[in-house]
């Protein structure tokens, strides 16, 4: 089967959705597809600082993956032209269509690139699903009319739409009225081969303690609310780069080490040098990030929020606090720094899950099935694009929040 993966994501982004990406498709090709990528990224220096950006380096890239990289212009303008960009997708889809024929179109992220979809399987008479997986079903549709339709469209017409977790669905059923009968729940994944724990027992600490914060730096991940609740006799290390970066920088102080960009194949070793992974965030689709410290062996933080406790249950494989609670945070890292026997039962119980559940095959083969059922069946064309343009969307003056 040919099929045609749509990214919003700038290569080499500092994303999970990057990461679930390259994942995905590597699996896909190894399942016997063809698979193209049209992928969008940032060359700007805006956009390059918060996320990364540039074209898709050939390491990345995974063996057998055809790729066409867009700039995302939409973003780099104010106000933002998201429609300028589908556009630009579905002019590409179409022709590379014209040129050999696929059999799918997928889209990660419901817009824009959910909506570009939509109109390339209307022009190539294409089957399509859309991947929901982080800021579009948390914010996007929330913040204008514009939105609002061009998601419930997206949601209400695509040929299947997947999504990470049942609290991820429920939001998004709650935000936009989205009958929940529409949604696939196909969970997150990881590379258990790749992420492993340290040659040392599980639970154990260094002198003294490291804690973990791996991914973007923005404050909706928490990092603020880490930065404040660090207990003493400890050393935070800061993974990532993100909008929220310079603050974070400037509301530290000497326990936190900031390693800026990682590159992914040097995340797993990043992972082996903590003792634990915490991650405030205030909500996910489903972290990536939290599968990755799971299967590195390290007793985790977390929030007890959307997109969190789909993997992670209080006292079971993690501790959970509410988001945002600063008093909250501190009281789970004392409890969980001070008990050896809690560290090493919660490390222990969450490394045996995410071996079990949350590994790339199994998420493969069941979006491979959708895949193989949406194959050869004809497209919803009874929907319409937004007519016109909410001046009032916040992310229009602050697209790369979008």
């Amino acid at each position: 089967m040919r099929i045609c993966f749509v990214s919003r994501r700038y290569w080499p982004a500092v994303s999970g959705m990057s990461v679930y990406a390259e994942n995905l498709l590597r699996e896909l090709v190894a399942l016997g597809h063809e698979v193209t990528l049209v992928s969008q990224y940032r060359d700007d220096e805006a956009g390059t600082r918060v996320y990364g950006g540039g074209l898709p380096p050939a390491d990345r890239v995974p063996a057998g993956v055809e790729v066409h990289a867009l700039p995302s212009r939409g973003e780099t303008v104010v106000p933002a032209d998201w429609e300028g960009d589908i556009a630009e997708i579905v002019r590409t889809v179409v022709e590379l269509h014209e040129q050999r024929p696929f059999d799918v179109l997928h889209a990660q992220y419901g817009y824009p690139p959910g909506l570009a979809v939509l109109e390339a399987s209307r022009r190539t008479g294409l089957p399509n699903l859309v991947s929901i997986q982080g800021g579009d079903g948390h914010w996007v549709g929330t913040c204008c009319t514009t939105h609002a339709e061009a998601m419930r469209t997206v949601l209400d017409h695509a040929g299947a739409v997947l999504i990470g977790s049942a609290s991820f669905r429920d939001e998004v059923v709650g935000n936009l009225g989205t009958d929940p009968a529409r949604f696939t729940i196909v969970p997150g994944a990881t590379d258990t081969t790749r992420f492993t724990p340290g040659d040392r027992p599980l639970g154990s600490l260094a002198d003294p303690p490291v804690l973990l914060f791996h991914g973007r730096v923005d404050r909706r991940k928490g990092v603020l609310d880490l930065l404040e609740a660090l207990p003493d006799g400890v050393r935070l290390v800061v993974s990532g780069i993100g909008p929220d970066l310079d603050e974070a920088k400037a509301r530290a102080d000497g326990r936190t080490t900031f390693l800026g960009y990682v590159p992914p194949d040097e995340a797993p070793a990043v992972y082996r040098t903590a003792d634990v992974f915490v991650s405030p965030t205030y909500s996910e689709g489903f972290s990536n990030t939290l599968l990755e410290a799971m299967a590195s062996g390290l007793p985790t933080v977390s929030t007890d929020s959307v997109g969190v406790v789909d993997c992670l249950r209080h006292e079971e494989n993690g501790l959970l606090h509410e988001p945002g609670d600063v008093a909250g945070l501190r009281k789970e890292l004392d409890r969980l720094l001070t008990d050896a026997d809690l560290r090493a039962r919660l490390a222990t119980t969450a490394l045996e899950e995410v071996r079990r559940l949350y590994s790339w095959p199994v998420l493969a083969r069941s979006i491979d099935a959708v895949c193989t059922e949406l194959a050869g069946t004809a497209p919803d064309l009874d929907w319409s694009a937004p007519a016109t343009v909410d001046p009032s969307c916040r992310f229009r003056s602050a697209a790369h929040l979008l």
